[in-house]
């Protein structure tokens, strides 16, 4: 069976110039997310989908392959389901049938290599066309503006009740997708069919989009020893 890691990076990032490659506890954002999947024994090839040359060179000294993504599929209203088709394609007609695509975003570096080994057994063992990873959402009650007025949407404002008797709630957070190719190619989507949730801790929600969320981010990297800092120059 072939299992691939799939890493959409394009380098056209507005928030922070070459958030991809950006230095992040001692590495390149990016080779966080390469070497995590590179430690799961499953994968079978790491790849980066990428329209920079400065990304793949990157990408290539921490130990993934290059898929070299069309200008046309690295735009701001790209879909990352395009570039995943593509870069799927590009797979296939120079390796073969993939079985099984793992996707993750390299500005969700907040994860084990054993989460995305967790992920990946619990795909197996139920049997799914597709699984996403989330955290539980611990009574945060949400509102929304529906047709002009604020009205709350995963509860009942009007009967509150307690949080131990509200059902479970998941937030999507973006860190690990598994999907069947057939899956992605026919509904050109991610999810689908028998869809599972991998439980992951909250703090691993956290995603860099701003300078704000990177400074967090580092926080969590270090203080839950998924990095360790460098002490001072001696």
């Amino acid at each position: 069976m072939k299992i691939v890691a799939i890493i959409p990076a394009r380098g056209g990032s507005k928030s922070i110039p070459k958030k991809n490659i950006m230095d992040f506890c001692g590495k390149p954002l990016i080779a966080w997310s390469i070497e995590q999947a590179n430690s799961c024994e499953k994968i079978s090839g790491v790849y980066v989908s990428t329209d920079d040359k400065e990304i793949a060179e990157v990408s290539v000294g921490f130990g993934a392959k290059i898929i070299e993504r069309p200008a046309a599929l690295a735009t701001d209203t790209a879909s990352s389901e395009a570039a995943l088709v593509d870069a799927i394609d590009q797979i296939e007609k120079a390796e073969g049938k993939v079985d099984v695509v793992v996707f993750l975003q390299a500005t969700s570096p907040l994860r084990e290599p054993a989460d995305i080994a967790g992920a990946l057994d619990l795909f197996f063992e139920q049997d799914a066309d597709s699984l996403f990873s989330g955290a539980i959402l611990d009574d945060f009650l949400i509102w929304g503006n529906v047709n002009g007025e604020f009205t709350s949407l995963n509860y009942d404002y009007r009967n509150r009740g307690i949080r131990q008797n509200r059902e479970k709630q998941y937030v999507e957070n973006g860190s690990i997708y598994i999907f069947k190719p057939e899956l992605l190619k026919k509904t050109n989507n991610r999810l689908g069919g028998k869809m599972l949730v991998f439980e992951m801790d909250f703090w691993k929600s956290w995603q860099i989009d701003t300078y704000e969320d990177m400074e967090l981010c580092q926080f969590y990297m270090y203080s839950k020893s998924l990095a360790v800092k460098a002490g001072p120059a001696r």
